[in-house]
């Protein structure tokens, strides 16, 4: 699975949680996408370059619906929403580790010294 792929390449400290029944997708306003948001211009020339010599393959569930991030910190805080607004739409991994590592160094600045 991508997303356990994921937390174990980039050693992420918290738990990933796979919404399969779409309950906090649709809580955090994410939303499908129409046909020229999914297949338009714009949605292939990004996953060409996403592609860089990979085999596309055929999708496996809901092609409409768009993806977003949420990250909440152990404390039930929110620390990142994006909402995607196209299927390449993403924020980086980068960006994700940082809010991690922002959350990170809060947390041990707020323990009693």
């Amino acid at each position: 699975m991508i997303a356990e792929n994921y937390a174990r390449a980039t050693a992420f400290p918290w738990p990933i949680l796979l919404d399969r029944s779409r309950e906090l997708y649709h809580a955090y306003h994410m939303d499908r996408g129409g046909w020229w948001v999914i297949f338009g211009p714009s949605s292939w020339w990004g996953y060409l370059k996403l592609l860089r010599g990979r085999k596309l393959r055929r999708p496996t569930d809901d092609v409409h619906q768009l993806g977003g991030d949420v990250l909440i910190d152990p404390k039930g805080t929110v620390c990142l929403h994006h909402v995607g607004r196209t299927p390449i739409d993403r924020p980086s991994v980068e960006s994700l580790l940082e809010a991690v590592r922002s959350r990170q160094s809060e947390d041990v600045s707020d323990q009693p010294q």
